[in-house]
């Protein structure tokens, strides 16, 4: 019976027409090849190569077989691509000097090879999905048509034209205090006179540096507000900046962890967006991930005793919420270590870390019952039992090493 172990390629335009080299065993003649159900023109180059023509099928994946008198052989995807088509593209203007990020909007966009503005390729372009793909346009003048092309061929063209109008690339910093007055740097192109610098519906204040830069003063605001620079062209794509006030925590949950770290903890508040360090006294996290404004997923470092957890953020650091390192409990002598099978004996466990323990267990079974004397002694009452069970003490640090009981 023959195999198939590889096509190449793997995929092809719906028109057909794709010589696809197939490689497996056992490819002896008479052989029918097919490209789901149907059959297509071939060459059997010898027992384990064959170079087919792919035929013209609809867009989607087919499964590619080969038949001989030893049977049909497992099926490979060839994937039909359909010709690509263009229905918008946002911004349709940008800059002469190239840099505008634009998004293609249409259909068949997956496996795009290339993006042309007019005769001048993209200067890069990602396609995001199968009806999506964001580029950068590159320098240019005029009306532009703009095409993409597939393995399945080339798109229709959406017009883009060309203006002098600003572009911001990056701003920085990205963020600032609510009642403004740091200053802000806005990188982009397309920075002559006269412009006008926004952050949200407030003009503010700047120097033009150059071309490519300019230098404001961030007013006073609240929220996110995009910043955009407004020339004779246009006005620019707009960057986001944040007003931050001073993050506030409320709670940490949990408020214990192993002193080694790696405990996950949520840190509930306000104003953390932007967060731009956790420090669990004067050690930063591990990790951490802002979930939201009010709250954010941290992992523990390793640590010692009770410490205040903050959070840093663009308006300033939070005040602290107290966390504490707890170890892994330890046993180092159980008196008596032997007890009725009926159970009901009073055994004393010495060890470290007891303090919060929340079990005892004889083997699988729990504790009768327990007090935590201190954080070196439990004093436990045995449940029923039989044999030898191993003795653990669970708390917030972990389950501890194990000691021997036996019941008689």
């Amino acid at each position: 019976m023959p195999t198939i172990t590889s096509l190449s390629p793997t995929s092809g335009p719906t028109t057909g027409g794709t010589g696809v080299t197939i490689t497996g065993t056992g490819f002896t003649g008479p052989a029918t090849v097919k490209f789901g159900a149907t059959a297509t023109t071939f060459t059997l180059d010898s027992a384990t190569q064959i170079t087919a023509v792919a035929p013209a099928g609809l867009p989607g994946a087919v499964q590619v077989t080969v038949t001989n008198s030893g049977g049909t052989s497992n099926g490979l995807p060839y994937t039909f691509l359909a010709v690509p088509a263009l229905n918008n593209i946002s911004p349709n203007q940008g800059s002469t000097a190239g840099g505008t990020v634009v998004t293609l909007t249409g259909t068949g966009l997956t496996g795009a090879t290339a993006i042309s503005f007019g005769s001048a390729a993209a200067t890069s372009f990602i396609v995001d999905s199968d009806t999506q793909i964001t580029a950068v346009s590159p320098a240019g003048t005029g009306i532009v048509p703009v095409t993409v092309t597939g393995p399945g061929g080339v798109s229709g063209a959406v017009p883009f034209i060309y203006v002098v109008i600003p572009t911001i690339t990056s701003i920085s910093p990205t963020s600032g205090p609510a009642s403004g007055g740091n200053s802000v740097t806005i990188t982009g192109t397309g920075f002559t006179d006269p412009l006008t610098v926004k952050f949200g519906n407030t003009a503010t204040v700047f120097t033009i540096d150059s071309a490519t830069q300019i230098t404001a003063v961030a007013p006073a605001g609240t929220g996110t507000v995009q910043v955009t620079v407004t020339g004779t062209g246009g006005s620019s794509n707009g960057v986001a900046y944040t007003y931050a006030g001073v993050p506030t925590l409320t709670t940490v949950t949990p408020n214990v962890g192993l002193a080694a770290g790696g405990t996950p903890v949520v840190l509930t508040g306000t104003g953390l967006s932007g967060a731009t360090a956790v420090t669990f006294g004067a050690v930063a996290a591990t990790s951490f991930t802002v979930l939201s404004d009010t709250q954010i997923a941290a992992v523990a470092p390793a640590g010692t005793g009770t410490v205040q957890v903050t959070v840093t953020g663009p308006g300033g650091t939070s005040n602290g919420v107290a966390f504490t390192y707890i170890g892994v409990p330890t046993l180092v002598v159980a008196v008596p270590n032997v007890g009725l099978a009926l159970g009901g004996t009073p055994v004393v466990l010495t060890g470290t870390n007891l303090t919060g323990a929340t079990a005892v267990s004889f083997g699988a079974t729990a504790a009768t019952s327990f007090t935590v004397d201190s954080a070196l002694q439990i004093t436990a009452v045995a449940p029923a039992g039989t044999g030898t069970v191993s003795i653990t003490v669970t708390t917030a640090g972990g389950v501890s090493n194990g000691l021997s009981f036996t019941y008689i």
